[in-house]
């Protein structure tokens, strides 16, 4: 796979990731998370459906450069299988929280998630500056995610 491919491959399989995740408990987050009482700090939900695609296609940047340096690279290998354990738990959590209502344990797997992503940041920093910059905003919202996710089973645990 050349240049472009590489891309669009990425990214489409992080906005797949969050994809999945939201389609197979969509009849739950309109039923179940609807008649919960949020945080104060909650944002309106319209704002989740903005603000993750334009992480995952940061994400899907990100990964595309560390591919780019080539497999050859252990480091590079290592950079990359952290991303996709870390994309792995990003498309875990959804499910725990909305279609299990697992409120307490989505927010273990979230803070696992927080831990995996930092890992991979700093794979990605001795790799390429500007793909480990790139995923800041994400660690950045995954940390409002752990006080959203924590605020929700405080209030409805």
């Amino acid at each position: 796979m050349r240049g472009i491919g590489k891309l669009v491959f990425c990214i489409v399989a992080c906005l797949l990731t969050g994809l999945l995740g939201s389609s197979a408990v969509r009849d739950s987050m309109d039923d179940w998370y609807a008649g919960l009482a949020r945080p104060s700090f909650a944002p309106p939900n319209w704002a989740f459906g903005v603000v993750w695609p334009i992480l995952y296609v940061m994400m899907g940047v990100a990964a595309f450069l560390i591919w780019s340096k080539g497999l050859g690279d252990r480091r590079a290998r290592v950079a990359l299988g952290l991303f996709v354990l870390q994309l792995v738990l990003n498309g875990l959590w959804t499910p725990l929280f909305f279609g299990l209502h697992w409120m307490a344990f989505a927010l273990v797997e979230i803070i696992l998630l927080w831990v995996a992503i930092l890992f991979t940041i700093l794979a990605f920093r001795r790799i390429s500056r500007p793909a480990a910059y790139l995923l800041v905003p994400y660690i950045l919202w995954v940390s409002f995610a752990i006080a959203l996710n924590a605020g929700f089973w405080y209030l409805n645990g």
